[in-house]
């Protein structure tokens, strides 16, 4: 089994230190002779550690001065309505959200069982980035119903949010039936989109959502940023 390197081992101990608000948003980290004689090794590996937290947002630095911790994690609360633009306002972050591709085609049968439909049937994928504070923090795929919702792909093109399209697709209501969440590596693609180096550690979730009468409206796989968003699993009134 390979073992984890140094500077690896170093990044992800500073950050658990901000995670447990050890280091908190503005401060100033201990200086690399501090941290090398802190972890016992040398000035070059707690550079490569410090690298890290710096492509993966967490951290800046400032010529002369040292290293900053950047802005806290994200508070994200997953229920059984889970509306993004009304929780990260509440979070106290400004939102926004860019859609990358829509496409509506036949459904495979993995797809189609997934969406209680037949192999075959329309349906439309949304793929899709969401920011915090102009920052990426998720990457998501979501699959719709097309033959089920007619016209919700090219709604999906024209509205950010789901919640309005979906509206007016006819979905007055729907919530979230159930959630799964694990732990990921960021590859290329994902490393690209949010910002991170590639094999950066991303929460993976699936969650299956349902309109009104119950029938499955939306499946959606989401790669949030693992250091940016704190995922808070909730249980709706």
């Amino acid at each position: 089994m390979s073992k984890t390197p140094l500077w690896q081992a170093i990044s992800n101990a500073l950050r658990e230190d901000m995670a447990e608000g050890r280091y908190t948003p503005g401060d100033k980290l201990p200086t690399e002779a501090e941290l090398a004689e802190r972890f016992g090794v040398n000035r070059h590996t707690i550079r490569h550690a410090m690298a890290a937290l710096v492509e993966d947002g967490l951290v800046r630095t400032r010529r002369g001065s040292g290293a900053f911790v950047k802005g806290a994690p994200t508070d994200y609360p997953i229920g059984k309505r889970v509306r993004y633009h009304q929780n990260l306002r509440a979070a106290g972050r400004a939102p926004s959200k860019k859609v990358l591709h829509v496409e509506t085609r036949p459904a495979t049968a993995k797809e189609a069982e997934r969406l209680d439909m037949t192999p075959g049937e329309l349906i439309t994928l949304r793929h899709g980035v969401s920011y915090a504070d102009h920052q990426p923090i998720a990457l998501s795929i979501s699959e719709f119903p097309e033959t089920r919702l007619p016209g919700i792909g090219d709604l999906l093109r024209g509205e950010t949010s789901v919640t309005k399209a979906l509206e007016r697709a006819g979905v007055t209501d729907y919530t979230r039936e159930s959630t799964r969440v694990r732990a990921t590596l960021a590859n290329a693609t994902q490393a690209l989109h949010l910002e991170l180096r590639e094999g950066a550690p991303l929460i993976y979730t699936t969650s299956m959502s349902v309109d009104q009468h119950g029938q499955k409206v939306e499946f959606g796989r989401t790669w949030f940023a693992g250091d940016r968003v704190t995922l808070t699993l909730e249980e709706d009134a």
